[in-house]
């Protein structure tokens, strides 16, 4: 594949699964050409706080021997614990204004998934959902051994609860007493495409995919591409990140988390969210506190995925955020902060009425 046809096809894809795979993945020279114009300045005061606040480096190694990074923040000395797990193609540093928010309320364990951020990338085969589950299984050994713990899971972060609820249901009502999902689904994202008619999604959800693998073995070149810039990654991650005027600072944040994401690791967990089915293990969570979000105008995980999760956990509480996409954690923090807040408070509560303690 010549350089201007790998431009090409990195467009299309781009366009058809936009933050979710190469949108801002692929910013070859030629995008600067399509776009036609020089994106906003980036809003320097803004952009310099995102993905400084970090905390106490906890080294944990997953079942194959992967090394994963977390981090452990807030009161150490609290009594709950709450664990952070980011979506595709982000990082911890995407919880920059929980990591504030929650910080006098609880412990805090923040972590990168496999393949993203700091953590490492493993075997490609164990690019899965499933396999996140036991991740985090791992992480709660390690980082929060023992106490009353809140999951909260951001897209890809909260399908990674649902792994591990299906299999380890016994962690859920003692040990896990609270779970937030966020812009998040439990199936059927194979019908799913930036809001386009099912059949357009499930051919673009056919071809994505291989487009995405070729582009994988010539990673080299993508990558170097993705170092120079997109002015096409940032407009699309704009577009199908966030609902409202945020600042271009957050949007770059945003663009270089994702750009920061290899492309072999984009390509490889592609496929699991076209066979990702984890309806039946949300009855785990039934008598746990729960807390269900989503932005309104979310393209990547619409609200219907959201009232789907609700309609099988009706005890659960459903937020949909007016004028908010997928990333509703950094473009409405502080209406998402209360919430977050109000759940931790009441799992708290009721670990204490219980006694919960291991």
């Amino acid at each position: 594949m010549s350089v201007g046809a790998a431009g090409r096809r990195a467009g299309v894809v781009g366009a058809a699964v936009g933050v979710l795979a190469t949108g801002a993945a692929v910013g070859l020279a030629a995008e600067r050409y399509l776009v036609g114009r020089r994106r906003p300045a980036l809003d320097g005061r803004v952009a310099a706080a995102f993905g400084t606040l970090h905390g106490r480096p906890v080294p944990v190694t997953a079942d194959d021997g992967t090394l994963l990074h977390v981090e452990v923040a807030g009161d150490e000395d609290a009594g709950l614990t709450v664990v952070l797990a980011h979506g595709y193609t982000l990082s911890l540093d995407c919880w920059h204004y929980q990591h504030s928010g929650l910080a006098d309320r609880a412990r805090l364990v923040l972590y990168d998934q496999r393949g993203h951020g700091r953590s490492g990338h493993g075997e490609p085969e164990l690019r899965t959902i499933d396999q996140l589950g036991a991740d985090l299984r791992r992480v709660l050994e390690t980082a929060a051994p023992e106490g009353p713990v809140v999951l909260v899971g951001h897209s890809m972060g909260g399908m990674t609860v649902m792994a591990l609820a299906e299999t380890h249901p016994e962690m859920f009502g003692e040990r896990v007493v609270g779970v937030a999902l966020l812009s998040t689904s439990a199936g059927g994202l194979a019908e799913v495409m930036l809001g386009v008619p099912a059949m357009g999604a499930r051919a673009l959800n056919r071809v994505a995919p291989r487009v995405l693998e070729a582009l994988a073995r010539r990673g080299e070149l993508v990558e170097r591409g993705r170092r120079l810039g997109s002015d096409v990654g940032y407009l699309v991650t704009k577009r199908y990140s966030f609902a409202s005027d945020v600042p271009p600072g957050l949007v770059e944040f945003a663009a270089r988390m994702i750009e920061a994401t290899p492309i072999d690791v984009i390509a490889d967990f592609f496929p699991a969210f076209a066979t990702h089915d984890k309806l039946a293990a949300l009855r785990v969570l039934d008598g746990v506190e729960t807390l269900v979000l989503v932005g309104d105008e979310d393209r990547m995980t619409p609200a219907g995925h959201s009232r789907d999760i609700v309609g099988e956990l009706p005890g659960a509480e459903l937020v949909v955020v007016p004028h908010a996409g997928h990333l509703v954690m950094l473009e409405h923090p502080d209406l998402v902060n209360r919430h977050l807040g109000a759940l931790v408070d009441r799992a708290a509560r009721n670990a204490e009425g219980r006694g919960s303690v291991a």
